[in-house]
């Protein structure tokens, strides 16, 4: 398998988030366990990520202060 899939249902007010928990450096696994999809903003948004492991962290990082800071306002968050 080559990259990464996040992907979202929503279905009669309910949403299913999932994906991949492989985190490779090149053709090379580093870690079969991954988290790719987190919780913010007291568990109301959810987000996921794809591509480079530290940049996702650092922009999830930065994207929870401005919902803090924003009061989970989403589109001002982001």
């Amino acid at each position: 398998m080559h990259g990464t899939t996040i992907l979202a249902v929503r279905r009669n007010g309910k949403v299913a988030v999932g994906g991949d928990g492989q985190v490779t450096l090149g053709n090379t696994v580093m870690k079969h366990g991954a988290s790719k999809v987190r919780r913010m903003y007291h568990d109301k948004i959810i987000g996921g990520f794809a591509g480079g492991t530290a940049d996702a962290f650092a922009l999830f990082a930065r994207f929870e202060e401005k919902l803090e800071k924003f009061n989970g306002n989403l589109a001002r968050s982001a």
